[in-house]
């Protein structure tokens, strides 16, 4: 109703204007028409039209000023969103590649996990058999050397490993590498465990006590020492048939004592000979190196 009325003030208003001049905005009638009351009130009528108008013109004015600030605030607000919607659009496809990277990474690593953990697992499961086997051959060579007394002879399970300790006594005369009846008779049971279990390595170590030596065959526990276990494996090998790939000699000297050489007692255990025997450690080495 309010904009039909702003119609019918523009529409007089043209009106007006293209009547006679008394009728247009702002003119005043001449004196000698001024008598008439028709004419006054026209021009009252006029005049308060003509007001409203101007004041139409001035709403009109400030609408079309409010109405291109709002097409601008309605640009700027479209560019905004446009440029959030970008930005927005850019952080998915960033957030999607950085998701797929990171699952790639994850996948990677839980594949790694699994390897690792099977290889540990292979290798438990070989090492609980080597520990079977070790198990077994100790309770072997134990019902082998039943015959000898625990002074001459032990064996033990050290590190996963048997070690056969034959002592100066049982094996060699003192100050030599020449073998005694008896301790070869050791070495033949030795040997036949070792015949049947050709996947057994044996490192055969000679130990000493700390009283220096000087002969015309030795000239120290070195010498002794390794002389005594290149006696042993040429026994073992020679007589006996043992695999000469699966024996290794070596000489410790008086470095490795299992007691005190301040007492004769010490002195008599630490000179013994040391056969180590244990599994080959080949499919643990295997795993290790993959």
């Amino acid at each position: 109703m309010k904009h039909f009325f702003s119609f019918l003030i523009l529409a007089f208003g043209a009106v007006i204007t293209a009547c006679a001049p008394v009728y247009q905005c702002g003119n005043k009638p001449e004196k000698e028409l001024l008598g008439s009351k028709r004419l006054k009130a026209t021009v009252v009528q006029r005049d308060s039209l003509c007001n409203a108008l101007d004041e139409q013109k001035s709403i009109n004015a400030e609408l079309n000023q409010d109405i291109n600030e709002l097409q601008e605030e309605l640009a700027a607000e479209t560019a905004s969103k446009k440029k959030i919607m970008n930005e927005y659009d850019q952080f998915i496809d960033q957030s999607s590649g950085e998701q797929a990277k990171l699952m790639k990474s994850l996948k990677q690593k839980e594949d790694e996990l699994k390897d690792r953990e099977k290889a540990l697992n292979d290798m438990k499961a070989i090492l609980a058999r080597q520990d079977s086997i070790t198990n077994r051959l100790n309770n072997i060579l134990r019902n082998a050397l039943l015959g000898f007394n625990s002074d001459e002879l032990s064996v033990e399970i050290k590190n996963g490993k048997v070690y056969v300790s034959m002592s100066d006594k049982l094996l060699f005369k003192s100050g030599s590498a020449d073998m005694e009846q008896k301790g070869q008779e050791a070495l033949k049971a030795l040997a036949g465990v070792l015949t049947k279990n050709p996947d057994i390595d044996v490192l055969v170590e000679g130990h000493t006590d700390s009283l220096p030596i000087k002969t015309a065959l030795y000239k120290d526990n070195w010498d002794l020492s390794v002389a005594r276990a290149a006696s042993v494996v040429r026994l073992l090998t020679d007589t006996y048939s043992v695999n000469p790939k699966q024996v290794t000699p070596a000489g410790r000297g008086e470095f490795f004592p299992k007691a005190d050489n301040s007492t004769p007692e010490g002195r008599a255990k630490n000179r013994r000979t040391e056969i180590i025997l244990s599994p080959k450690l080949d499919e643990v080495m295997n795993l290790l190196n993959k």
